[in-house]
């Protein structure tokens, strides 16, 4: 059941990410993989409470919690790519300056990694749609609780940058209200915190541990890949010794008091 229902969930998000990539040869622009990379976790939570065999208050809450973080990060990603378009992120611009006429065949297989990717980190949704046990354990509340503080962590990041950008007197200066003040990527770091809650909502199912790849994986990606370090390289680039003094004072990634002085 649990094999077979998961290669089931392979075979959608495949076929997500298909369409997505024709699609972004139509309005070439690739950034919209981002926006369904984000979105495609809803579909399949829900798959799984449809098929799986587990205790459906526990299915209705798992599929909730995903629907709710998934929809509202897509819906934010579609809005800033929707305010940039035809302009694609720098990101995929680069691919396309760089592979050329090569581009959209490349782009395929990385659309297709992004459906493994997004199938990889289903499993702990799959596990807690297929434990049967009729009640709620500690650890599921914890994860619940630390899903819900990554959440508000995340969105109150979103907002206050988003505030921050739309003030015409802003216009190239650092953000260093709210939650920025006391992390660079707050943002990022409260996205890796509601992995972590997942994780420890699916430790409560006998084979929750084996999840644990889950936030370290997203740990890896929002810090070394897609997060922080390519993010660090754009302001460095954009903003030179304003961002650098940002960089010394200020912790890159957990919130932490800001430094007084301008020691590294």
């Amino acid at each position: 059941m649990m094999t077979s229902l998961w290669l089931l969930a392979l075979t959608l998000a495949s076929f997500f990410m298909l369409m997505t990539w024709l699609l972004s040869i139509r309005i070439q622009n690739a950034g919209i993989v981002d926006i369904v990379w984000s979105a495609g976790f809803t579909p399949l939570a829900w798959l799984y409470v449809f098929l799986g065999h587990g205790w459906m208050p526990r299915k209705l809450l798992i599929a909730g919690m995903v629907s709710f973080w998934s929809l509202r990060l897509g819906g934010y990603l579609l809005k800033r790519i929707a305010s940039h378009h035809p302009k694609e992120d720098a990101r995929y611009s680069e691919f396309r300056e760089k592979w050329g006429n090569r581009f959209n065949l490349n782009m395929f297989g990385f659309f297709q990694i992004q459906a493994v990717l997004l199938w990889v980190l289903t499993l702990p949704f799959l596990l807690a749609c297929l434990n049967p046990e009729p009640t709620f354990q500690i650890l599921e509340c914890v994860g619940l609780a630390l899903w819900t503080l990554g959440l508000l962590g995340e969105s109150t990041a979103d907002l206050q940058l988003s505030r921050f950008v739309a003030r015409p007197e802003n216009r190239g200066k650092i953000c260093q209200e709210g939650l920025w003040r006391f992390s660079r990527h707050p943002n990022y770091f409260f996205e890796w915190v509601i992995w972590l809650g997942y994780f420890v909502f699916a430790l409560a199912q006998p084979r929750g541990w084996t999840t644990i790849y889950c936030p370290l994986l997203m740990l890896h990606f929002l810090y070394n890949v897609t997060g922080v370090k390519l993010s660090e390289r754009g302001s460095v680039a954009r903003k030179g010794e304003a961002y650098r003094q940002y960089q010394r004072t200020t912790s890159a990634f957990v919130p932490w008091f800001p430094k007084k002085g301008p020691s590294a």
